[in-house]
């Protein structure tokens, strides 16, 4: 590598998979190689890994039990690469940042401390994230590693927002709402700014990230205004698996007439409901889609996935006097006209109307020429913007159009 002193890698590390990129910087970030370790803790999971030449790729079988299991087949496999895969410095996508981390920061033992402490907050994804930033320091004790928070993004929202409507003495214990996806967010403003320009960027913004784990989020003046995703990343819009919001009325009625555990109603909000719950068969929104002519069960799944994000669009809406730019990104938001076009479907009082056309092809930009409201489909890079973010705390050069 011409630029093996400055090779970042950028971790990101999932419930079910740990995702990784490596990054050349100097005159600009450019990715060189991309994988994951995937479907940990079921049978058969798989590491995969993509570069720029045919010998650069992989493909094995691993079979990782769980996260550590995980983390050891990497280790295992940037060992049995050193020579081809250099790497200076590590980002991690760290999904809690709390109310402390607020900027992305040096990797530090008080730091893993902290991180620990925090784990209440996230204990689904930050003791695998502790775990995997404590492994490659055991490996590599003198490389350099950062920390860059998925809830960083929306450290800043206004007051309104972040308060909950609970007995104020809960608010000292770092109860209020945090917002996630912070990582996408943060990509995709970036490259609105460089698309469309800083008048745009700075206008009024919807962002929908629309994947396994899906939320919006609300951007004026560059700066957020809300996010539907509250205390953790299971509320808000319905998911993959996860509820999103629910009467709080319920849970205590479910824990009370079917007995469930507070453990039970955890798992039954995280790993049951969503798009799975509802359709009793599964959590894909490309299965559900062909599967919903002939099973209304998958129809209403669908149908309600839209119409909450429908409803979560008017609201921001109305929270910033308007709209100006929707961006539409993730697996779900990059892949599905379908649904982009029910979600947009009498958005017209707020400007929103797309090309038919432009939209069956994902293009960049769907809306119609009359539309006032510009409606994009941007894909995501989280892993673009950890490398990015590392460099800038660790004093690396480089040139991006990602803005931290």
């Amino acid at each position: 590598m011409s630029r093996a002193d400055t090779a970042v890698l950028a971790l990101n590390a999932g419930s079910s998979s740990i995702k990784f990129a490596l990054f050349e910087a100097g005159d600009s970030l450019r990715q060189t190689r991309v994988g994951a370790v995937e479907g940990i803790g079921r049978e058969g999971s798989t590491l995969r890994v993509e570069g720029e030449h045919p010998h650069d790729c992989d493909l094995r079988v691993v079979n990782a039990a769980d996260h550590r299991a995980a983390i050891a087949v990497l280790m295992e496999w940037f060992d049995e690469h050193r020579e081809q895969f250099v790497f200076h410095a590590v980002g991690h996508r760290v999904v809690h940042g709390g109310a402390r981390f607020s900027l992305p920061v040096s990797i530090s033992a008080e730091v893993l401390k902290q991180l620990q402490a925090l784990s209440p907050l996230a204990p689904q994804h930050l003791p695998e994230e502790v775990l995997l930033a404590e492994a490659i320091q055991l490996r590599w004790p003198d490389l350099p590693q950062v920390a860059c928070f998925d809830t960083a993004f929306h450290h800043a929202l206004p007051r309104v927002a972040q308060l909950l409507p609970i007995p104020r003495r809960f608010e000292g214990a770092g109860i209020r709402r945090y917002g996630f996806h912070g990582l996408s967010f943060t990509y995709l403003m970036g490259e609105l700014e460089r698309l469309d320009g800083p008048a745009c960027a700075n206008g009024r913004v919807i962002l929908a990230h629309l994947g396994s784990g899906a939320s919006l989020a609300a951007v004026h003046h560059g700066q957020p205004v809300d996010t539907s995703m509250s205390f953790t990343p299971t509320g808000g819009v319905p998911m993959a698996t996860r509820s999103g919001d629910l009467d709080p009325g319920l849970l205590s009625y479910l824990a009370r007439e079917f007995e469930l555990s507070p453990a039970q109603l955890d798992q039954m909000v995280r790993c049951e409901s969503g798009l799975l719950g509802m359709s009793e068969t599964s959590s894909d929104m490309r299965e559900l889609l062909e599967r919903e002519p002939q099973d209304p069960r998958a129809a209403e799944a669908v149908a309600v996935f839209c119409y909450q994000i429908k409803k979560w669009i008017g609201a921001f809406a109305a929270a910033m006097g308007g709209l100006d730019t929707l961006v539409f990104s993730g697996g779900i938001g990059e892949n599905a006209p379908a649904v982009r076009s029910r979600i947009c479907e009498r958005l017209a009082f707020l400007g929103v109307e797309l090309d038919p056309a432009r939209n069956a092809l994902s293009a960049s930009v769907i809306s119609a020429p009359q539309g006032r409201t510009s409606v994009r489909v941007l894909k995501t890079d989280e892993e673009r913007t950890i490398a990015a973010l590392t460099c800038d705390v660790l004093g690396i050069a480089r040139t991006t159009g990602t803005r931290p």
